[in-house]
């Protein structure tokens, strides 16, 4: 007697792809994308390189997968943070004290994952990258213009260096008191850029 017990065809799927999104999250943030390689991937996922290949096609893959996910998760609240009903320099100067903090909230994990990716060496990630901070940018220039719009370009400008500065300090080591230290000097400079 034979019992037909059918099972799928090829093997199940040994790992959930948006656990696997939220674990290499981490690694790229940790490491930075140069420095994390598909086996690296791979071998913290437990998974082989096929399975890798089929779910994120590749790392550059995979790590836009990841810069969504910071999007949705991890990403400075930019819509809670530049209020309408509230001074733009003092919006500003929260969004810089918010980078501050979330930068040096893991020190194995430190400064920004999307700048620290626009630096990276591989032209999709980069770009991929690029494209998250460029929106972000978009964001806080449109704010900006709403109210002063022949300051949105040069207040942007200094907004995103600030912040780029202050993700390469936290990638560098440097604490929390010392981010905000910076983070409410530019404040006071952007309060100065408004006051006149």
């Amino acid at each position: 007697m034979t019992t037909n017990t059918s099972r799928p065809r090829g093997r199940p799927r040994r790992f959930d792809p948006e656990e696997a999104v939220a674990t290499a999250q981490h690694l790229f943030h940790a490491r930075g994308y140069d420095a994390v390689s598909v086996a690296d991937i791979t071998q913290v996922l437990g998974i082989n390189p096929p399975s890798f290949y089929a779910a994120f096609g590749n790392k550059a893959g995979l790590y836009t997968r990841i810069l969504d996910r910071y999007a949705d998760t991890d990403a400075i609240p930019l819509a809670d943070l530049l209020r309408p009903d509230r001074p733009v320099a003092a919006c500003l100067a929260a969004v810089l004290e918010d980078a501050a903090r979330r930068y040096a909230a893991d020190p194995a994990a430190a400064g920004c994952l999307v700048l620290e990716g626009t630096r990276c060496n591989d032209r999709e990630a980069r770009a991929a990258a690029r494209a998250f901070n460029l929106a972000a940018e978009g964001v806080i220039r449109h704010y900006i213009a709403a109210r002063y719009p022949e300051d949105a370009e040069r207040v942007t400008d200094f907004v995103s260096t600030t912040m780029s500065g202050l993700s390469a300090k936290a990638r560098n080591g440097h604490g929390l008191d010392q981010l905000l230290a910076t983070a409410r000097l530019a404040g006071l400079a952007l309060a100065q850029a408004f006051s006149g």
